[in-house]
């Protein structure tokens, strides 16, 4: 019988938080009780952002928590072909078509309705392409990226996010493709995560069923606050672990203060 299979998968675009350590000890304390399988996953495909010394610290304060992790650990910047071949085979099933508009122009044509991130639904501009003129862009290394098309989708659940780009402009991937490529690939059968990425879960199923994979089961957990309420984020700079490690935080002080004695 197989062992259940969980990850961590953060990204290295900042250093950890209190927010990573409770979802990293949650996927660990999951996998023991389930007597399964600790993946770490780096998931570092925005290359504008993601930098080596955070991926060092991830490892860094990962093992100061007292967390082991299978190895190899996948990075998915080392993992684009994957990606790409899936990009390809939704093409060859008009289930996705490249996007040219930059940002400017798809709000400027962006429909009124928005998606789970508050973000106006694009408006379509790009799915009206011929292939053979969208082919023809691409070929003259016109910039794109790609968007899921919820009009052939049939999806009542994943339409909230509307043509979703699943494919960033000037980097080889984004999260929606390569989690959902990389949890296949993985044998990842448990997906423990926050509730912030609860929403995206309908468009990652939709690509796991177009793309015929397994689809994991979610569990999404609550998210670790500050004391002004709000969720912490390395887009605020919420307090590290390794500044609270040198203010003096063992590893037993941040496991207790986040329930795991």
């Amino acid at each position: 019988m197989n062992r259940p299979v969980f990850r961590f998968a953060p990204s290295p675009n900042g250093y950890l938080h209190l927010g990573h350590a409770y979802s990293a000890l949650l996927n660990a304390a999951m996998a023991s009780a389930a007597q399964g399988r600790l993946l770490l996953r780096i998931e570092d495909t925005d290359e504008s952002r993601s930098r080596p010394h955070f991926v060092q610290a991830i490892f860094e304060d990962l093992a100061w928590l007292g967390l082991a992790w299978e190895e190899p650990v996948r990075v998915q910047s080392e993992h684009f072909s994957d990606y790409e071949a899936n990009l390809a085979r939704l093409w060859r099933m008009d289930a996705i078509y490249p996007c040219f508009c930059s940002r400017k122009k798809a709000l400027a044509h962006a429909l009124a309705s928005r998606d789970p991130d508050g973000q106006p639904h694009y408006g379509g501009t790009c799915r009206t392409l011929s292939p053979g003129e969208a082919e023809q862009r691409i070929s003259r290394g016109d910039v794109h990226g790609w968007r899921i098309d919820m009009t052939r989708a049939a999806d009542a659940e994943a339409t909230v996010w509307g043509d979703a780009m699943i494919a960033k402009r000037h980097v080889g991937s984004s999260y929606h493709i390569a989690v959902v490529t990389d949890d296949a690939l993985q044998g990842v059968t448990h997906v423990v995560r926050g509730m912030d990425i609860e929403p995206a879960t309908p468009l990652h199923r939709l690509l796991q069923r177009l793309l015929g994979l397994p689809t994991p089961q979610y569990f999404h957990h609550a998210l670790i606050r500050g004391d002004d309420g709000k969720k912490l984020s390395k887009s605020i700079a919420s307090t590290s672990l390794r500044a609270l490690r040198s203010d003096g935080a063992t590893a037993e002080d941040i496991r207790r203060r986040l329930g795991f004695n």
